[in-house]
């Protein structure tokens, strides 16, 4: 079927057949009226309420344990006070990011995200090949985090190891093997247990909130304090960079990669119930409660760092773990806390699945990759897209074994995280502005941000744009192989490689959102 689209709104078109049926008909639901107008039927199981998805988006972002786990690149670059307002500044722009999509979400709530807005509010002659591009940058972005997440519980549970065995030798296909691990108990609670990963995510939600209590509490009570000049006073360009200023961006990484997936629930939307209302709320809420709770934790590890050498240098490789071990003066105490972390990041590296491979099904779906055919399948009995889960699985076992034979080469890929995830950002946003300044009449969903829209909208974009510039600098003026920060070589690689990629085959096959001749015969129960 041909696509049609209304030039003023924005919005794909329902053919004048199918909405006079629908009229008549009358809608089933609230979500499958918003999926028609999008051309979309429903195939996916609607298991997700409100509580669950901030569940969801919460433990996906795992901001206060991703923290603890990185912290210490922006010790280097900005130091203790950079690390602060840093966090503050990467705080404030990811929640007007996530506004802007909040606001996005409302009005197309689909599993295709970013690209799919993309189409509806691009220019008629740059739509199809600007949505494409986006599809590209957020698939590869959410395939490089979830490789990335799994290597980062991995090597976790080695340093566990060499706490409490101080002879153990930190072996990366060691690491790769846990990877492994990682992955098939993620794909298990994604495939068997389903069905219960709303249950699941409402329980990590309270551990999520519980557990930052219960680290916070003994790390502020046992560990030594410094005083308050250390913390918000004091920078540091251990990076040697021309300027304090510079050295402060650089450090950014560490909070930006603190909230990275904050459009988790979007990717899911075709799983819950009134996603229009509930994905949005949920967004502003998630992102609200892991900046508290990041910015605390923050704050109380900077008071408590104690002998930061002696950190810095664990042979656990995870200097936070060295600071528990100070803190409460026994490997026992230690090993407990960072078990915590350990089970919030194996549920993070859960839902990093089930977002990447609803980003990829939906991309395919609309024929955007490779195997579209194969990938865009999905299993009637549980509705669940299970090639997607599949290739997503096996695309990080694959990439997984680059860490066998270099762990900087592994590093180098996943370093397109940041960047895949701000470019994707970035589109959809530039274009509501757009339209908002022109004065185009825009077709708002349920939640709207009303006169905030505009300077969200500006302040969003000047934001990914700091954040995604300095997410491709090195940490030092003099950069090593090993030390060097690849992600604008790999970024531009996939870049050239996506437009090259659509010119050779994509023009030829992807023409957008497809409209889905069913959609009548669904909502009629066919």
């Amino acid at each position: 079927m041909d696509h049609e689209s209304d030039k003023c709104t924005g919005h794909v078109q329902v053919p004048q057949k199918v909405v006079s049926k629908v009229e008549v008909e009358g809608f089933l639901s609230r979500d499958e009226h918003e999926m028609a107008l999008l051309g979309k039927k429903q195939q996916l199981r609607r298991n997700f309420g409100f509580v669950s998805i901030i569940g969801f988006s919460c433990t996906l972002m795992i901001t206060w344990e991703g923290l603890l786990v990185v912290f210490t690149y922006g010790l280097g670059n900005g130091g203790p006070a950079g690390l602060v307002y840093g966090f503050l500044f990467c705080w404030l722009g990811y929640l007007s990011v996530v506004a802007s999509m909040a606001e996005l979400v409302s009005m197309a709530p689909t599993a295709g995200g970013q690209y799919h807005w993309v189409y509806l509010f691009a220019p008629p002659q740059w739509r199809i090949f600007l949505s494409y591009i986006t599809g590209w940058q957020a698939t590869i972005a959410w395939q490089a985090v979830v490789a990335s997440g799994s290597f980062l519980t991995g090597t976790l549970i080695q340093g566990l190891i060499v706490l409490n065995y101080p002879n153990y030798v930190f072996e990366r296909w060691h690491g790769t093997l846990l990877l492994y691990v990682i992955m098939i108990i993620s794909l298990i609670f994604n495939t068997i247990l389903a069905r219960q990963l709303p249950n699941v995510e409402r329980a990590m939600l309270v551990l999520h909130i519980i557990g930052f209590f219960a680290i916070l509490i003994p790390l502020v009570v046992l560990a030594p304090h410094g005083s308050a000049h250390d913390v918000f006073a004091v920078f540091s360009n251990s990076g040697a960079f021309a300027t304090q200023g510079v050295s402060f961006f650089v450090g950014l990484v560490t909070s930006v990669f603190a909230f990275v997936g904050a459009d988790g629930a979007i990717h899911m939307c075709e799983e819950i119930k009134e996603a229009s209302i509930v994905v949005p709320r949920s967004l502003i809420i998630s992102i609200t409660i892991n900046g508290v709770l990041g910015l605390s934790m923050l704050l109380a590890v900077l008071f408590c760092i104690g002998n930061l050498d002696d950190a810095l240098n664990t042979p656990t490789k995870y200097p936070f773990i060295e600071i528990f071990a100070q803190a409460t003066g026994s490997n026992g105490g230690a090993t407990g806390m960072t078990a915590l972390v350990l089970l919030l990041t194996i549920s993070c590296c859960i839902v990093l699945l089930a977002a990447a491979s609803r980003m990829m099904w939906s991309f395919a779906r609309d024929k955007g990759l490779p195997f579209s055919g194969f990938l865009n399948r999905v299993e009637p009995r549980t509705k669940l897209p299970l090639f997607s889960l599949g290739m997503t699985t096996v695309i990080t076992l694959l990439l997984s074994l680059i860490n066998i034979g270099s762990t900087e080469a592994f590093n180098a890929l996943i370093s397109l995280v940041n960047a895949g995830f701000l470019g994707s950002y970035f589109m959809p946003i530039v274009l509501l502005l757009w339209k908002r300044l022109r004065g185009d009449p825009i077709n708002y969903g349920p939640w709207k941000l009303g006169k905030f829209g505009v300077p969200a909208n500006i302040f969003a974009l000047i934001w990914t744009i700091i954040a995604m510039f300095f997410s491709f600098w090195p940490v030092s003026m003099d950069p090593t192989l090993q030390t060097m920060n690849w992600a604008c070589l790999l970024y531009g690689a996939t870049m050239i490689f996506s437009i090259g990629f659509y010119f050779l085959r994509g023009r030829h096959i992807y023409k957008g959102p497809i409209i889905e001749t069913s959609v009548v015969e669904h909502l009629q129960g066919a």
